[in-house]
């Protein structure tokens, strides 16, 4: 009940250190990114698991009719064992035409269970319009479900969605900018003035004076040859150099649901006293019978009595001085036993107060 539990940001949390970290793990290339691929289609060969929808019949009349086979308008087939699917994957870059990738199969209709089925070939289209890829093939349901003849059902995890390994096979590809211009720009992950200048400056002491130049708080442009061989291994030299990233700015997370608050490094406080109690409030209710006299003209009643009483616990304060690290708020806050939520109420006082040097973020 009086634990806090607290995650700390930053290594050098109690004794500042500095260390470096890899372009390739704070930046991305611009332009170099995976794309979105959908589709829809139909999983065939379920056990009694589909589903009978006249979506579900349109498009299985529709497959047919690909196929040279032509349904009456009004004949409604049983495919119980057939479900409309979406079909979904990240074309990863610099896939060529022949490789394959990985795709994600999830129901669109009423069907209870992919397990079992068949993907059959589905064109998969990027945001142009365009087919990128086609996927085809046997599912892997990792979810089961289960149902009485009493309506009774057991389902775990999710069996209307599957994968399919190497699913698809990747028909055409994606134009990037990394094998044209001069230039090549790399988009930091956690945006930051001070990181942006250390890794152009890291770049420009290797390189040479004017070769990577900070655009923003996110970008560093960088002068790049045109031969394409040459790129390569001028990136492969680039994306391992090592840049001292700025220290995070002070942030203390608080999340309401579990309780836990974690607290980044340079948080701060200002002189400030709190003190933390707690009332008790103790309402009872009993009932009361009023009857009148003999002599009196009246009838009997119930009136309801409430009493309410209030304790208060013994206050316990603590005082925050100039400058006070995480270490000592951790240590000031554990000794006056506050419960997590109590915490959040303290922390949100003090940022009201301006006493807390930090943004306070509430998930």
């Amino acid at each position: 009940m009086r634990i806090l539990t607290l995650c700390l940001l930053c290594l050098g949390l109690f004794s500042p250190l500095s260390y470096g970290e890899r372009i390739k793990d704070i930046a991305n290339i611009q332009g170099v990114r995976s794309n979105q691929l959908i589709g829809y289609g139909l999983v065939v060969g379920l056990p009694g698991t589909g589903e009978k929808t006249r979506y579900t019949e349109q498009t299985f009349k529709t497959m047919l009719k690909n196929f040279g086979i032509n349904l009456p308008d009004s004949f409604r087939p049983k495919v119980k064992n057939v479900a409309v699917v979406a079909v979904s994957a990240d074309m990863p870059p610099f896939i060529k035409p022949g490789q394959t990738m990985d795709v994600t199969v999830s129901s669109l209709g009423e069907a209870k269970s992919l397990r079992g089925g068949t993907l059959l070939q589905t064109f998969l289209k990027g945001v142009d319009g365009n087919v990128y890829a086609i996927a085809q093939g046997s599912l892997v349901v990792s979810g089961f479900s289960a149902e009485g003849l009493d309506g009774s059902k057991v389902i775990q995890n999710t069996p209307t969605v599957g994968r399919i390994p190497n699913g698809a096979i990747i028909e055409r590809t994606v134009a990037t900018p990394f094998s044209t211009g001069d230039y090549l720009t790399f988009n930091l992950r956690r945006p930051d003035f001070t990181t942006a200048k250390r890794l152009a400056q890291s770049i420009n002491d290797l390189l040479g004076p004017g070769m990577a130049r900070p655009l923003d708080a996110a970008s560093v442009q960088v002068t790049a040859p045109r031969d394409v061989s040459q790129r390569v291994s001028f990136l492969s030299t680039l994306e391992n150099i090592e840049v001292e990233s700025a220290p995070e700015v002070a942030k203390v997370i608080v999340n309401s649901r579990t309780g836990t608050i974690v607290v980044g490094q340079n948080v701060r406080l200002l002189p400030a006293a709190v003190t933390h109690g707690g009332l008790t409030v103790t309402i009872a209710e009993s009932l009361n019978v009023s009857q009148p006299n003999a002599l009196a003209n009246g009838q009997t009643v119930v009136t309801p009595e409430s009493t309410i009483d209030v304790a208060e616990e013994d206050n316990r304060m603590f005082l925050f001085n100039p400058g006070t690290t995480l270490d000592e708020l951790v240590r000031a806050v554990n000794l006056v036993g506050a419960a997590p939520s109590d915490v959040l109420a303290i922390l949100e006082a003090l940022k009201m107060a301006g006493a807390l040097h930090g943004e306070l973020i509430i998930i």
